[in-house]
């Protein structure tokens, strides 16, 4: 049994954070174990609250599960501040844990905060060199940046840029642009476009947390990142054929389509 490892806030709605990761996990064949950053309050609508942990609670849970189980792979999700990034980054290097996926968590579907800005140096600085790839959507990809990114010749350059900061390779998220889905892929050596079908469905949250599990389980399985960054997004495509309506706002994907649709 592979051991996939989220370091994430946990989602009282149950659509995204920790939840969907192992949800997605479990969907792969693999035992998922998670290191929680943070509380959210959240619902479909909206993140009422979060309660961020301390560095060193992550940490213990970092080391717990790395000391007795065979980390495969491991993503992270919500850091919400500084110090966590920095002791997640610490922690992660001590422990060679591989395949590390990195989602730069800022800002939550609905428009609420979920990282402060002092974090964001030091997910520049100190995660993105231990990362085999990491998956900033366009309002990420601009933050870090600096610059707008808004056609998919910046998605292009943005991932050449976010590259030549550390990671083997990046995702630069294009779900917001107008007409069909199209993500930028740059590994160093070959850009690529990867595109779907936009389906129709309100019903997207936990989307981006759920596209990162999906890499870091394909990377578990002995995907390269290519490989896995393509069928994660086609698991992720058979996820939104399935979305239900939840709640009042954006309901869940399907994250468990491969097994229920037997």
């Amino acid at each position: 049994m592979r051991v996939a490892l989220t370091v994430a806030g946990s989602d009282s709605g149950g659509g995204a954070g920790i939840q969907a990761d192992l949800r997605t996990f479990a969907a792969h064949g693999l035992h998922g174990a998670s290191a929680i950053t943070a509380v959210t309050a959240q619902n479909t609508v909206a993140v009422v609250d979060y309660v961020a942990l301390e560095p060193r609670m992550v940490v213990a849970q970092i080391d717990a599960v790395a000391s007795d189980m065979p980390v495969a792979a491991v993503k992270t999700g919500m850091l919400a501040t500084r110090p966590i990034v920095e002791a997640v980054a610490e922690a992660i290097a001590r422990w060679r844990l591989p395949h590390l996926v990195v989602d730069p968590v800022m800002v939550a579907k609905s428009g609420d905060r979920l990282l402060d800005s002092a974090a964001e140096a030091a997910y520049r600085d100190r995660l993105f060199p231990l990362a085999e790839v990491v998956t900033p959507n366009l309002a990420e990809a601009e933050a870090l940046l600096g610059r707008p990114v808004r056609s998919v010749e910046a998605m292009a350059q943005a991932a050449r840029d976010l590259r030549a900061l550390g990671p083997r390779s990046v995702l630069v998220k294009g779900g917001h642009l107008e007409g069909d889905p199209v993500d930028v892929f740059f590994d160093g050596q070959r850009t690529e476009e990867l595109r779907a079908p936009r389906i129709a469905t309100r019903n997207t949250h936990g989307t981006g947390c759920t596209l990162s599990a999906a890499i870091a389980a394909r990377l578990a399985l002995g995907a390269d990142a290519r490989e896995a960054v393509r069928d994660a997004k086609a698991y992720l495509t058979e996820a939104l054929r399935g979305a239900y309506t939840l709640g009042r706002g954006a309901g869940p994907v399907d994250h468990l389509h491969p097994l229920t649709r037997r």
